[in-house]
């Protein structure tokens, strides 16, 4: 690196709105808001996102049609996912990667990208992507010309925005892996049947709904039995980290925990989110460990065994967080995802529209699954 060094480090906006309109406590909760302000990360950060491919093409696995295997294509995903969450601002929580789909779970961190250098806003941006070249020269630390310097420090502030923006987080996810399938498949156009589904998580409730619902996709499509059988998830990628910690899990651990696809989820992982950081600037998932990884196993019992009403084994979790007991299985059953833009209780959903100065904000899922006062 070279003895230039910015010293302005300039903060993502925080400054408070205006709404100027008035809200009361009737504020209806309906399907409709714009979709770029409804991913404001001033406004909420934790966010579920789904990508979907287009008409009846298969992202991975084995086509029942053809019979032609696109399994590779995970690692294609968990490598890009970990390259990014290497270098965006963007926790990955949890995640699921499925035949024609695959489910994130993220945690946009503005308080860490504020914290960090100019030199490291540009370093991490090229981690993804090439940049400009006078860009990539001052990184190999090359002495430039005081103009030069300025036209590099005229990025910072674009790629600092770009680095928490969940929008081009999914942009450089899911374009490198367009092109890479449009190239296998030998064929030109849509790779993706549209944009990004984008859901805000707006309280605790709501995100360890989505997380669970997320870690237990494998299980409600019938191809595993368990959450340590349920390939490239991020409930099996935790599992495996906690229960051979410090050791490199053996031919016969991977046998007994998964499938042999287990073995290439194993190469590559993207970072997850930790229930509990010791880094000031990371906040804290909302609950513990023990008690998500309980709630998924028993939920996952349920769901495998077929039963409508409420396990007694459940752990006490769902009680604490007034989540319906009854709800939350057909939740994590077979169609259950009925939520819209936002997912949270009435009162947090109320806030909500009144941030994204709408009356109303789509989430009405979220009043059945959600006891509310």
């Amino acid at each position: 690196m070279t003895g230039h060094h910015f010293n302005s480090v300039q903060p993502l906006s925080d400054s408070p709105f205006d709404f100027g309109r008035r809200y009361t406590d009737t504020v209806e909760i309906a399907k409709v808001g714009p979709r770029r302000v409804g991913m404001n990360p001033q406004f909420c950060h934790w966010f579920h996102c789904v990508s979907r491919v287009c008409r009846k093409a298969w992202l991975c696995g084995v086509d029942p049609d053809t019979g032609e295997s696109f399994e590779h294509r995970r690692d294609w995903i968990v490598k890009r996912l970990a390259l990014l969450a290497d270098a965006f601002s963007i926790e990955i929580a949890s995640y699921a990667v499925m035949s024609n789909h695959y489910h994130l779970v993220l945690c946009v961190n503005l308080e860490k990208a504020n914290s960090w250098s100019s030199d490291e806003v540009l370093r991490r941006w090229c981690k993804v992507y090439q940049g400009p070249e006078m860009v990539r020269r001052y990184l190999d630390g090359d002495n430039l010309m005081p103009l030069e310097l300025q036209y590099v420090e005229s990025f910072v502030d674009e790629y600092r925005q770009r680095l928490v923006d969940l929008s081009w987080f999914m942009r450089s996810l899911n374009e490198p892996l367009a092109r890479m399938a449009n190239k296998e498949d030998k064929c030109t156009g849509h790779f993706w049947e549209g944009r990004f589904k984008a859901q805000a998580l707006l309280d605790e409730q709501a995100i360890l709904t989505c997380m669970a619902y997320v870690d237990l996709n494998p299980l409600r499509a019938g191809i595993a039995k368990t959450p340590e059988q349920s390939d490239y998830t991020s409930i099996q990628q935790r599992i495996l980290r906690n229960t051979k910690v410090g050791k490199k899990p053996t031919d016969a651990d991977i046998e007994v925990i998964s499938s042999e696809t287990s073995k290439a989820n194993l190469a590559i992982k993207p970072k997850l989110k930790p229930f509990k950081s010791k880094d000031p600037l990371q906040e804290n998932i909302p609950f513990s460990y023990q008690d998500y990884l309980i709630l998924v196993d028993q939920t996952a019992r349920i769901i495998r065994s077929g039963k409508a009403a409420m396990d007694a084994s459940l752990p006490s979790i769902i009680e604490r967080l007034n989540i319906d007991q009854a709800v939350w299985i057909q939740t994590m059953g077979q169609g259950g995802n009925k939520f819209h833009r936002a997912v949270g209780c009435l009162a947090s959903l109320r806030k909500h529209a009144v941030q994204l100065k709408q009356f109303w904000v789509g989430g009405s899922g979220s009043d059945r699954l959600f006891k509310n006062p």
